[in-house]
Order: C-alpha cells, then sequence, then structure tokens
C-alpha cells in the first residue's frame, strides 16, 4: 500500500452523517406498526409456515403486501438515502411460535431486499444464540455464539437485519455509530491520514467464518464513488489477518489510523444505543453504520435466552461502490452453493428446519 497521500476529500453533509446524542433525543428512527399490518403479516406468515417453502427458491410475488407496501418502501429510502437505520414495533411475538417470527421476519426480508448465504453451510436465516462462554478474545469464538461485548463493525452484505424474539435478561444492547460521521472525524483531526482509507486493507475471513475457502479478502474501508460515500470497517479483522503470513504488514500510518478510527467510533456521544424488545426488527445499511453489542447476561432457562434473528440482504439500490468492496465480493447467493457444489447435510432452508439453534459454537 502506499503511503500517506494528499487528494481532495469533502465531509459528509448528508443525513448519514449523524450523532447518536442527537438522535436519541427523538424516536423518529423507530416504526410502529399499526393493527391493519401487524394483521396482514401474521395472515402472510402463518401462510408461509404452513407452505414451508424452501427459503432459496421463494420470491416477494409470492408473499405481496398491500397494508405494509409503503412502509416498507419507507424503510427502504430510510436505509439507502437517510440515516441508515430503522427499528421497526409492534409484531406480537409473544403471541407466535418461532417459526411464525421467522417467516414474518424473512417475508419483511423478501421485500427490503434478496437473502444471501451468511456462511459456508449455506444458512439464510442464522441465530444469535450463545452457545458457549468463549469470549472474543478466543480464535475459535464466533461473534453471534457468544455473550461477550462485540467491537464495532460491517457485516458482509448490504442490509444486515435483526429480529428480537427474546431479550437477554440484561444486557445485550444494540449500538450503532455514523460511518459518516467518524470519517468526518477523522478528516477534520487528521487530513493527512484519511486517504489511507481508501486504499485495500487485508481482512480475516477464516475468524469470520471458519469454513471460510481462504484465511483473508481485501477491501477498503471506504469507497467514494460517484461521489456517494460508503463504509465497511471493524479494525479487529484487519488486525488479526496480520496472523496469517501472506498478508502485508500493516505500515506505522495504518496502524495511527485505524487506532484513530477506534478512538473516534468510542468518544461519548458518537453512538447510539437500543435495548431490544420482543418482536422489534432493526433494518441496517452496512454501508451507513456500524453495530456493536454490549455484553449480556442470559436467564438460565434454555427458553428464555437471548435470541435473535439475522437476514443478510443484497439490495438492488444502484448504490455505486467500488470493486470488491467489503464482502461483497465474497458471499454467496442463496440460490446456489459455491462453486456450484453439494449443500452442506446440516443445512436450513425452511423455517420448519430453523427453529432451535445448532447447540454447537
Amino acid at each position: 500500500m502506499s503511503t500517506t497521500t494528499t487528494i481532495a476529500l469533502e465531509p459528509v453533509r448528508t443525513d448519514a452523517a449523524w450523532r447518536g446524542d442527537t438522535l436519541s433525543r427523538s424516536q423518529d428512527w423507530i416504526y410502529r406498526l399499526s393493527e391493519d399490518q401487524v394483521a396482514e403479516l401474521e395472515t402472510l406468515g402463518t401462510r408461509f409456515v404452513e407452505a414451508n417453502p424452501d427459503l432459496r427458491f421463494v420470491s416477494k410475488q409470492d408473499y405481496p403486501l398491500v397494508a405494509c407496501a409503503d412502509a416498507a418502501a419507507e424503510w427502504g429510502r430510510d436505509v439507502d438515502y437517510g440515516r441508515g437505520f430503522v427499528l421497526v414495533r409492534g409484531l406480537r411475538t409473544h403471541l407466535y411460535s418461532d417459526a411464525l417470527s421467522a417467516a414474518i421476519y424473512y417475508i419483511l426480508g423478501l421485500h427490503m431486499g434478496d437473502p444471501i448465504r451468511q456462511n459456508e453451510m449455506g444458512d439464510l436465516i442464522d441465530h444469535v444464540y450463545a452457545t458457549s462462554d468463549k469470549t472474543m478474545d478466543d480464535p475459535t469464538a464466533l461473534s453471534s455464539k457468544v455473550r461477550d461485548k462485540l467491537v464495532y463493525h460491517s457485516d458482509s452484505s448490504d442490509i444486515v437485519a435483526l429480529m428480537c424474539l427474546r431479550p437477554a435478561k440484561e444486557g445485550g444492547a444494540s449500538c450503532l455509530v455514523s460511518g459518516a460521521q467518524i470519517y468526518n472525524e477523522i478528516l477534520a483531526r487528521r487530513p493527512d491520514l484519511a486517504p489511507l482509507l481508501l486504499e485495500p486493507f487485508h481482512w480475516d475471513w477464516r475468524r469470520q467464518d471458519h469454513n471460510a475457502p481462504a484465511n483473508t479478502y481485501t477491501s477498503p474501508i471506504i469507497s467514494m464513488e460517484e461521489g456517494v460515500f460508503s463504509m465497511y470497517a471493524g479494525s479487529l479483522y484487519i488486525l488479526t489477518a496480520q496472523d496469517y503470513p501472506e498478508a502485508p504488514r500493516l505500515t506505522p500510518e495504518q496502524i495511527e489510523v485505524l487506532k484513530l478510527f477506534d478512538d473516534i467510533t468510542y468518544e461519548p456521544g458518537m453512538a447510539i444505543e437500543m435495548d431490544f424488545r420482543p418482536g422489534d426488527i432493526q433494518w441496517l445499511s452496512n454501508y451507513a453504520a456500524l453495530h456493536a453489542r454490549t455484553s449480556f447476561n442470559d436467564f438460565p432457562e434454555p427458553q428464555r435466552r437471548r435470541h435473535l434473528l439475522r437476514l443478510w440482504l443484497h439490495r438492488d439500490s444502484g448504490r455505486p461502490v467500488v470493486e470488491n468492496f467489503g464482502k461483497n465480493g465474497v458471499v454467496q447467493h442463496r440460490e446456489k452453493p459455491r462453486y456450484g457444489g453439494e449443500e452442506h447435510p446440516d443445512a436450513r432452508f425452511t423455517v420448519g428446519a430453523i427453529s432451535v439453534p445448532r447447540l454447537l459454537s
């Protein structure tokens, strides 16, 4: 990688550049479903559960929205062109089976984008459910399967969505921070280091997915394409990629800008924190905001433990990004596995097969 270069960079002045201490003064980012919308989703979800379709091939045309159509379009605009996230509230998941909750969630996901595979096993809906007491300093730990806090990062899709089935006994808050605001702060404080964020870094793929076909992939942290700002971040996986001898060594300037990035991310007032309630759905643009999670304590009973569902969505919004930005260059589409090979024998492709998490981490 090259050393720092002075290029003409401008701050981001769109709604995507926000501070958490400002947003938290209102609840404009919460969308509350009406009774008619809830009734529509319950009806569609029940039909979905009864049909138990293959998640790889079902389409939004099979489950059209009427009462929720305008709402889904509004959520998409907020994610694509607004603050980058929205929290949807009002589903009565305390009355549903987990399969019905997952069906409603997947239907809405189809109207927000196209689900993609979240691992080499082929899962289209993943469970965020602690199955071990490992901490994130253990290289074998999977972030979605532990109770430890998670540092700010981006996921491997255009949109990452979370649905809360059951919250933790205590803790487990979802924390979001604006990528554009972090970038603006770096540009204001260290304009000499900011251009490094546009150059490619090596990321630890193996630690994100133990079945990954390679140790690393490459991506810049910032894409500035046709004047559109996008961010893909998470210094943890840049730093752990240094464990592989094939990854180029980070320069002192790169280490400095990564540290500055993290320092700004955790400054008071930068992030917004929200506690998930049962039935909440969070839609989040991976290009606009980074997400983290506080550590949590579970209830002792397995059926009461913190349990979220996660979707990764490809969204055809026309957003321009540089080639191979983020992890989009290595994810798999839902219709077929990598290289056209056979499906993993433990893969789950119907809502009837995903109601219980795998008890392995």
